[in-house]
C-alpha cells in the first residue's frame, strides 16, 4: 500500500496526539501557572465603588460665540463629525491639572505623600451614559469614603474649571472683536465708496430699468429706421428719374432752382438778354468798331459781370454749368423744382436715417456695456454686503460676549452627587481564574510542543510512512506487557510473545494474517519466498515479527522454515524455548549437520537457532556455503524467514539480503530516531536492496485516530466476547454464535 501525503492537510490528529503524549510535563507546568492565578485571585482585597453624574447643556461660552447662528450659541461641537463631545469632556475629567487640583483640595495623601495624578486616574473611570448628555464619574478605593470623596471633588474641580474656562473664552473673544470692529468697519466704509464712485462714473441709477428701457428703444428704433429706409428708397427712385428727365445733376439742378427764384439775378439776366439783342441788330447795322456796338459790347460786358456776381452771391464760388439755362420754360422749370424737391427730401431722409442707425447704435452700445457693469455693480454690492454683515454680526457677537463675560456659568452641572458604598463592588477573581484557565491552557500547549521537539524519535506511523516512503504492509499493535512473577523470564509469557498461537481472535493475530497476505499478493509476477526480516536499529520487533509471521504462514498449511540469523543477540531460542548448542554457525563451518539444528516447534513450521556466536559473523554469512545452505532451504521449504541483526550497527543483513527475495523492515514508533533512520534508508538505497516493505511494530491505536487497527481491535473484541458467551452453550449453538 503506496502512502501519498498531501502537505496542504492540517493534520490536526497529530496535534492531538502531541498534547496527549507529552501531558505529564504539560500538565505539571499547565498546573503551576493556574496555581498563580488562584494564588493571585486569593490575595486581591475588596474595591469600593462611588458614582456621580454631570449633565452637559448648551453652554454661552466663546468656542461658538463666532459662529454664524446666535441659535447654536453654546453648542458642544466637534472638529469630527464621528467625534463625540461627551467623549472630549470625559478626558478633560480625567486630566492631570483637573486630578492634581482635586488632589490638593482633598489633600489625598499615601505615606505621608499627596497620591500622584497618575494613580488616581488609574482607579477614575469616566464615560457617557449611552444615549444622553450625562457623564458618569466613578472612583474606586478600598476605602468607601475615600472613593465619594474624591468623586465629588472631582466634580466640582471640573465645574470650576469649566467655568473659569468659560469666562476665559469670552474675554478673549471681546478683546478680538473690540480690535476687529474698527477694521470691519473701516471695510464698510470703503466697499460703500468704491460703489457709489462706480455708480456716478458710468451714469448708472438703475441698471435694470435702465436695461429694460434699452430693449425697449432699440426695438422703437429699429422699427422707424425701416420705416425711413422705405421712404429713402423710394425718394431716391423719384430722384433719379427726374434727374434724367431734367438731365442735370443735383447741384446744377438746385442750383439753377435758386437762381430763378432770384429776382436780382432774374434781373440782370433779362437786362443782359435785352442788351445781347441789341448788340446783335447793331451788329448787322455796323461793325464792332461803331460806336453803338461798342457802347453795347461795353454795356454787355458790365451787365456779364454784375450777373457773374449776383450768381456768385446766390450759389457761391461754384461753378455753373454750361448746360444751364437761366430762362428756362414753365414746364422745364417745374421738372426741376420737383427734382431740387426730390433731392431735398432724399437728403433730409437719408440724414434722418443716418441719425436714427446712430442713435440706436449708441443705445446697443449701452445695452451690451450693461451686463459688465452690472457684474461689477453686483461684485462691489457683494462687497458692501459682506463687509456690513461682517460689521452687524461683530456687534452682535460683542454684545452677547460682554453678557457671556458677566455670568458665572459652565456647560456642566451636578446631577447626583457621589455617596459612600455600602457595598464593595463585584470582585476580579472570576476574571483572573479564567485568564488564568486560559495562561494554563496556553502553557499546556507550548510546553506539549517544546517537549515533543525535544524528543528526536519517530512517533507515529504516518510519519513513518511519509520519512521511509515504502509500501507499508501492516500494522501491528502494541500488546501492553505484565510483569512476570519473581523469577520467571520475559520470554515464558507466550501470550505476549506468540499472539497467534495463544490468541488467535484478537486483533494483532489478524494483523499478522493482514501482512501475510499483503506478502502473498505484493510481487503478482514472482513468489517471494525468501523473505529477510530486519529493522533499523535494536528493540523493534523484528524477532517478534519473525516468529509470529512464520507460524501465521504455517497455520494455512505452508511449510515453513525460520532461521535465527543474528549472530549478535539471537532471539529465537528463546522465544520457542530451544537450546542454542547448535544451529545456523554450526551448519555453516560444517560442525553439524542441517537436519540435527532443525526443531520442529510448530506444525509445518521448522525453526534454525542461531548456534555458537562466531568472532566474525560477517564472513560466516558472506561464504558460499550460505549461499549453498539458502539454495538448498528453498528447495526443502515452502517459506524460509531470516531473522537478521539491525541495519545501522551490523552489516551482516546488507550482505543476507541480496541472497534472498527482499526484505521486510520493522520499524517501531518511539524507538527509532530520525537520523538513525536516514542512515539506514541510505544504507539501504546504496547497497541497491530489494525493500519490499515496512511493517510497522508496537502501534498504540489510541495514538493512531487515522488507523485502521481501532475497528479491528473493535471487530475482535465483539468476537471474543461472543466466543466466551457461547462457550457455556451447545457444540452446534457455538458455532453458530462464533461464526
Amino acid at each position: 500500500m503506496e502512502y501519498t501525503p498531501y502537505p496542504e492537510d492540517i493534520d490536526f490528529g497529530k496535534y492531538w496526539l502531541i498534547l496527549r503524549r507529552n501531558w505529564l510535563p504539560a500538565g505539571c507546568s499547565s498546573l503551576l501557572i493556574f496555581m498563580l492565578f488562584v494564588l493571585l485571585a486569593a490575595l486581591q482585597k475588596p474595591m469600593y465603588e462611588a458614582q456621580g453624574k454631570l449633565l452637559f447643556r448648551k453652554r454661552d461660552t466663546s468656542s461658538t460665540l463666532l459662529s454664524e447662528r446666535s441659535d447654536q450659541i453654546g453648542v458642544l461641537e466637534t472638529l469630527n463629525s464621528q467625534n463625540n463631545p461627551i467623549d472630549t469632556e470625559a478626558e478633560i475629567v480625567r486630566s492631570i491639572p483637573v486630578l492634581e487640583s482635586a488632589i490638593k483640595a482633598i489633600n489625598l495623601q499615601d505615606d505621608g505623600e499627596l497620591v500622584a495624578a497618575e494613580d488616581v486616574a488609574k482607579n477614575l473611570s469616566v464615560k457617557a451614559i449611552k444615549g444622553t448628555d450625562v457623564l458618569l464619574v466613578s472612583y474606586k478605593s478600598r476605602d468607601p469614603k475615600e472613593a465619594a470623596i474624591v468623586v465629588n471633588q472631582v466634580i466640582k474641580s471640573y465645574t470650576e474649571n469649566n467655568v473659569l474656562s468659560n469666562r476665559t473664552e469670552a474675554t478673549a473673544a471681546r478683546e478680538f472683536i473690540t480690535k476687529e470692529l474698527p477694521k470691519t468697519e473701516a471695510k464698510l466704509r470703503n466697499a460703500e465708496i468704491k460703489l457709489r464712485d462706480f455708480r456716478e462714473d458710468n451714469g448708472i441709477v438703475s441698471l435694470t430699468d435702465e436695461a429694460q428701457a434699452a430693449v425697449t428703444t432699440i426695438s422703437e428704433l429699429d422699427n422707424e429706421i425701416a420705416k425711413v429706409k422705405s421712404e429713402l428708397a423710394g425718394t431716391n427712385s423719384q430722384a433719379r428719374s427726374l434727374q434724367q428727365k431734367v438731365g442735370l445733376n443735383p447741384a446744377a439742378a438746385m442750383s439753377l432752382n435758386a437762381l430763378s427764384q432770384s429776382l436780382a439775378v432774374q434781373k440782370a439776366f433779362d437786362d443782359l438778354y435785352q442788351v445781347e439783342s441789341q448788340l446783335a441788330a447793331q451788329r448787322s447795322r455796323f461793325s464792332d468798331s461803331a460806336p453803338v456796338v461798342a457802347t453795347l459790347l461795353e454795356k454787355r460786358a458790365n451787365l456779364e459781370a454784375v450777373l457773374q456776381n449776383r450768381i456768385t452771391e446766390v450759389i457761391g464760388q461754384q461753378p455753373l454749368p454750361k448746360q444751364i439755362n437761366l430762362q428756362a420754360g414753365e414746364s422745364e422749370q417745374k421738372l426741376i423744382d420737383d427734382f431740387v424737391t426730390a433731392e431735398v427730401n432724399r437728403i433730409k431722409l437719408g440724414n434722418q436715417f443716418q441719425a436714427l442707425v446712430n442713435f440706436r447704435n449708441g443705445y446697443q452700445q449701452r445695452a451690451n456695456v450693461l451686463p459688465r457693469l452690472e457684474q461689477k455693480q453686483q461684485e462691489l454690492t457683494r462687497q458692501v454686503e459682506a463687509a456690513k454683515l461682517s460689521y452687524e454680526l461683530l456687534v452682535k457677537r460683542l454684545q452677547e460676549v460682554q453678557i457671556a463675560e458677566n455670568q458665572n456659568l459652565g456647560n456642566a452641572r451636578l446631577v447626583a452627587a457621589a455617596e459612600v458604598p455600602l457595598f464593595p463592588t463585584a470582585s476580579k477573581k472570576k476574571v483572573i481564574l479564567l485568564g488564568g484557565a486560559v495562561a494554563s491552557s496556553l502553557m499546556y500547549i507550548v510546553v506539549a510542543f517544546v517537549w515533543d521537539l525535544r524528543d528526536p524519535t519517530i512517533k507515529t506511523t504516518k510519519e513513518i510512512r511519509e520519512f521511509f516512503r515504502y509500501p507499508w504492509l501492516g500494522m501491528i499493535p502494541l500488546i501492553k506487557r505484565k510483569h512476570s512473577p519473581a523469577g520467571q523470564p520475559e520470554w515464558e509469557n507466550f501470550a505476549q510473545i506468540l499472539p497467534t498461537r495463544e490468541t488467535p481472535h484478537a486483533a494483532v493475530s489478524e494483523a499478522y494474517r493482514m501482512l501475510q497476505s499483503n506478502l502473498k499478493f505484493l510481487k503478482p509476477d514472482r513468489s517471494i519466498r525468501l523473505l529477510t526480516v530486519t529493522s533499523s536499529v535494536s528493540k523493534e520487533g523484528k524477532s517478534t515479527i519473525s516468529a509470529n509471521l512464520a507460524l501465521t504462514i504455517a497455520q494455512i498449511g505452508k511449510r515453513v522454515l525460520l532461521v535465527d540469523a543474528d549472530l549478535h543477540h539471537p532471539a529465537q531460542h528463546h522465544i520457542w524455548q530451544l537450546l542454542n548448542d547448535n544451529g545456523l554457525s554450526n551448519v555453516i563451518v560444517n560442525q553439524v549437520e542441517f537436519e540435527h539444528c532443525v526443531k520442529t516447534v510448530e506444525p509445518n513450521l521448522d525453526v534454525l537457532p542461531a548456534g555458537a556466536i562466531p568472532p566474525n559473523p560477517l564472513a560466516l554469512i558472506d561464504s558460499k556455503r550460505m549461499a549453498d545452505l539458502i539454495q538448498a532451504l528453498a528447495q526443502k521449504y515452502d517459506y524460509v524467514i531470516f531473522d537478521t541483526p539491525p541495519i545501522v550497527p551490523v552489516s551482516d543483513v546488507l550482505t543476507l539480503a541480496k541472497m534472498t527475495d527482499g526484505i521486510l523492515l520493522v520499524v517501531r514508533p518511539g524507538e527509532i530516531d530520525v537520523s538513525t533512520a536516514a542512515t539506514a534508508r541510505e544504507f539501504l538505497t546504496q547497497s541497491g536492496q530489494d525493500v519490499l516493505g515496512m511493517v510497522i511494530n508496537g502501534v498504540t491505536p489510541m495514538n493512531e485516530p487515522d488507523s485502521y487497527l481501532n475497528r479491528v481491535r473493535t471487530y475482535h473484541e465483539d468476537v471474543n466476547v461472543n466466543a466466551t458467551k457461547a462457550s457455556f452453550l451447545p457444540d452446534w449453538l457455538t458455532k453458530l454464535v462464533t461464526k
